[in-house]
């Protein structure tokens, strides 16, 4: 089964870079930007609880496909590239088994415990 995850998520990773492909940036965007989610693991400076909300809220999917819709449906380039790469990002991060997190501790995911 952790293939099959690891697997789906690469394909969905591979469907963001197409999606950023259809935008008008330039690749290096792309590149310079798809760590930037990783800013919602600042919240854990305040506690585990404010943490995982944030940590949550940048790499949420649902999120980012609202994001990329609005984009679409409001003309406006820059919504798009904020779904994409969170998306992207998103997926990227749960082919290494970093899933959604828990209130308790980082490393309790809704893909499990990270080691």
């Amino acid at each position: 089964m952790e293939r099959s995850l690891k697997t789906e998520e690469l394909l969905m990773f591979l469907l963001g870079i197409y999606a950023f492909h259809t935008i008008s940036y330039s690749w290096w965007w792309f590149l310079v930007l798809l760590m930037l989610p990783d800013i919602g693991m600042l919240g854990y400076l305040a506690n585990p609880k404010i943490g995982a909300i944030t940590y949550n809220l940048c790499h949420h999917k649902a999120i980012a496909v609202a994001l990329f819709l609005l984009g679409v449906y409001f003309e406006l380039e820059i919504l798009k590239l904020v779904g994409i790469i969170m998306f992207s990002h998103a997926s990227f991060d749960r082919m290494f088994g970093f899933g959604l997190k828990y209130f308790d501790d980082f490393k309790n995911t809704h893909l499990g415990k990270l080691k």
